[in-house]
C-alpha cells in the first residue's frame, strides 16, 4: 500500500475500528488503544498526528523514541484493542491478554493480525494548551485526567 492510500484510511478507520500507537524496539516498547488523529501534509512530508495523556504508560515510550507505529486491524480484533485500551503496561503484559502478535519491525513493533501498518519518524510533540481548548471540550474529556500531547510524525513506511 502506498502512503497516500495509507493516509486515507487512518482517520476513518480509528474513529471506526480504533487502532493501536505503539513505540519502542526490541523488548522495550508499548502500544495502546487510539481513536482519535489526523492525517495530512506538514512541510511537504506526509504526516500522522496522534494524541496520548502524559499519564499513559505509552506516552513516555512515544516520548523518548524517535519512531512511532500506527497499527490498523480488522474489525474481528476490536475486543483485543479494548483490552489494549483498559489495561496498562505498567501492570504487566496486557498484550497476553489478548489474540494478538507482537511483531518486530524497523524502527519498532507491529502486530502479524495488523492489515495495515504505519511507521512514523516523531518530528515534533507539542502539548495542548488547556486556555486554547473549548470548554464543552474541557468539559467532557478532561475532568479526570490532563490534557493530551500532541504528536507529529513523518509516514517512513507502510506496510
Amino acid at each position: 500500500m502506498d502512503i497516500q492510500t495509507a493516509q486515507n484510511q487512518i482517520v476513518d478507520r480509528l474513529a471506526s475500528e480504533w487502532g493501536l500507537l505503539t513505540a519502542g524496539e526490541g523488548d522495550v516498547w508499548n502500544t495502546m488503544t487510539i481513536a482519535w488523529g489526523q492525517t495530512g501534509n506538514l512541510w511537504w512530508k506526509p504526516v500522522v498526528t496522534a494524541y496520548v495523556v502524559p499519564s499513559r504508560y505509552t506516552f513516555g515510550f512515544v516520548e523518548q523514541n524517535d519512531y512511532f507505529v500506527v497499527s490498523l486491524f480488522p474489525k474481528e480484533y476490536r475486543d483485543d484493542l479494548q483490552i489494549l485500551g483498559s489495561k496498562s503496561g505498567r501492570d504487566g503484559d496486557k498484550v497476553a491478554l489478548t489474540k494478538l502478535t507482537p511483531k518486530p519491525i524497523e524502527h519498532g513493533v507491529t502486530f502479524e493480525e495488523a492489515d495495515t501498518t504505519i511507521v512514523c519518524r516523531k518530528l515534533m510533540e507539542q502539548p495542548l494548551d488547556p486556555a486554547a481548548i473549548p470548554a464543552e471540550v474541557m468539559q467532557k474529556y478532561y475532568q479526570t485526567m490532563g490534557v493530551h500531547s500532541m504528536f507529529i510524525g513523518e509516514i517512513v513506511d507502510v506496510q
